[in-house]
């Protein structure tokens, strides 16, 4: 007896499903066993273009440990961003789902996720994203509660004290980007999203700036989750993970 032919399309699910499992048991062991800070599953991210469904995530797994610092690379419109958007819960998946500290937001309504990404996230961007009518202080001031003491104190670790009254016109771009870094780090979050956070400086800036982020990441002992382009830069976090065709593909020996 000859055996059963597999149709193709039975066949790709399974060989799917293997590629699926494989992820997990990978990310898994490379994390040894520590608690996961963020977790993403089966994830896929469909939106629509000119009436036809653009896949821009597709069956995307991820484990990253608490206190780990990563990177995430690839080309441009590769989906870096909007991976960056779904595990931080400014958007939602087309499918599976999300696990913050072990809790799924999907039933989390937008004041529960506000609060979560109060409680426990911090986020620093490529275009800073200081309130222009407030002042270096009043910015980092916004997420805290011991407002003022704190600012302050985030303020003069990132090198700003005699800054403190200024707006964000009158300082440079990478003093605007260490007002940006003190307000993510001063409510000492669990997890630190950074997307591009050097695109707008020049080299010497930007150099000075991921200095001073990772050694606050070094001393917060935050999970630190940075997006770039620069494989230099994503060389110097413990993983370096490369988004391919909408799914992560761990990179070895990035030069």
């Amino acid at each position: 007896m000859t055996g059963a032919v597999v149709p193709d399309g039975a066949a790709a699910q399974a060989l799917s499903a293997v590629q699926h499992e494989n992820n997990v048991m990978i990310s898994k062991r490379k994390i040894m066993q520590k608690p996961l800070a963020v977790e993403a599953v089966n994830l896929d991210k469909h939106v629509s273009s000119n009436g036809n469904a653009l896949v821009i995530l597709s069956g995307l797994d991820l484990a990253i440990a608490a206190g780990e610092r990563i990177a995430i690379v690839g080309s441009s419109g590769s989906g870096k961003s909007t991976l960056l958007g779904l595990l931080a819960g400014l958007d939602n998946p087309t499918q599976g789902k999300v696990l913050i500290q072990g809790q799924d937001i999907a039933p989390l309504d937008e004041d529960g996720r506000a609060a979560l990404r109060a409680r426990c996230m911090g986020f620093v961007f490529q275009s800073f994203q200081l309130l222009p009518t407030l002042t270096a202080l009043e910015n980092v001031m916004l997420p805290l509660q011991d407002a003022k003491s704190q600012a302050i104190a985030a303020l003069e670790r990132v090198g700003l004290a005699h800054r403190l009254s200024h707006y964000p016109r009158h300082l440079s771009g990478g003093e605007q980007q260490r007002v940006a870094i003190a307000r993510a780090f001063a409510p000492r979050p669990a997890i630190l999203f950074a997307d591009e956070p050097t695109g707008n400086l020049d080299a010497a800036t930007g150099e000075n700036i991921i200095e001073l982020l990772f050694a606050l990441n070094a001393e917060s002992g935050t999970t630190l989750v940075l997006v770039t382009h620069d494989l230099t830069l994503a060389n110097r976090c413990g993983r370096v993970l490369s988004l391919q065709q909408g799914r992560i593909v761990e990179l070895e020996g990035v030069a």
